[in-house]
């Protein structure tokens, strides 16, 4: 696969995106077969943003997403900026065909971490963090059948990456606490309920974060300062439907909002 054909399937992509339309598969000469040819594809869709990347995703870090999008092991995607929206935004609910919102922990990051051979241990990425925050996924994906594709196919779909909902900051006593056993409750109204913690996310979210700064690295890209990395749901995705109001509860760390127009 040459840049050519990247910016061909990033466009027509985007269009389906834009358009709250999907295809079936990417045509065969715009088919990714390895990770590496995905997120060249991926990485068209930010150089046709028109603002600064805000930061990444990691999709499937919890068997619940894995089982969602039919993989069985996480992908990183990029969060553009047009699509994420403050604590307590509404948000238009539009085509959506996922339909699920998910809860998550997000890693704002101090420095760059750009490639390098060696990994990068959790000790390393965690330095390189300024601050926790509160988050809220609302994914999507440009495929009819989205656990059809496979893996590759899903990373240049920007690996389900959508909308974003930005929570407040974390207090700073985060650092000292067992994330893998933090419990969080998401809510969709008075109507559904549910519970998870943040070892359902790789073991724990600052694993994920771990994870997320090794395969950029891997793939020559940079994490880079400023930049948001939300980690995956803490709990099984929340159904969603138009006119949902989604709640979810971190306990000592925070709550957050967010409307479905």
């Amino acid at each position: 696969m040459d840049l050519a054909q990247a910016k061909k399937a990033s466009e027509l992509l985007l269009r389906h995106w834009q358009d709250g339309t999907t295809l079936d598969s990417l045509p065969l000469p715009l088919r990714p077969e390895t990770r590496a040819q995905a997120y060249l594809i991926q990485s068209q869709m930010e150089r046709l943003s028109p603002r600064p990347l805000a930061g990444w995703k990691i999709a499937a870090t919890s068997l619940a997403g894995q089982r969602h999008i039919a993989v069985d092991g996480p992908l990183a995607g990029r969060l553009l900026a047009e699509m994420v929206y403050p604590d307590g935004a509404t948000v238009i609910f539009g085509a959506n065909h996922m339909r699920v919102a998910e809860a998550e922990f997000a890693f704002r990051m101090s420095r760059d971490l750009p490639p390098r051979g060696e990994p990068y241990t959790q000790d390393d990425v965690l330095a390189a963090v300024a601050a926790l925050h509160l988050a809220i996924e609302i994914p999507d994906s440009r495929y009819t059948d989205f656990t059809l594709v496979g893996a590759a196919q899903l990373i240049a779909d920007n690996a389900c990456g959508h909308q974003f909902v930005l929570g407040p900051e974390a207090p700073g006593s985060w650092r000292g606490l067992d994330l893998a056993a933090h419990l969080v409750t998401g809510r969709v109204g008075e109507r559904l309920l549910r519970e998870g913690v943040g070892g359902n996310v790789l073991g724990d979210p600052r694993i994920a974060l771990t994870w997320l700064a090794n395969e950029l690295s891997q793939h020559g890209m940079t994490l880079a300062k400023g930049q948001i990395v939300t980690t995956g749901t803490c709990l099984v995705p929340l159904e969603i439907t138009a006119g949902d109001k989604v709640s979810v509860d971190y306990g000592a760390l925070g709550e957050m909002t967010m409307q479905l127009a």
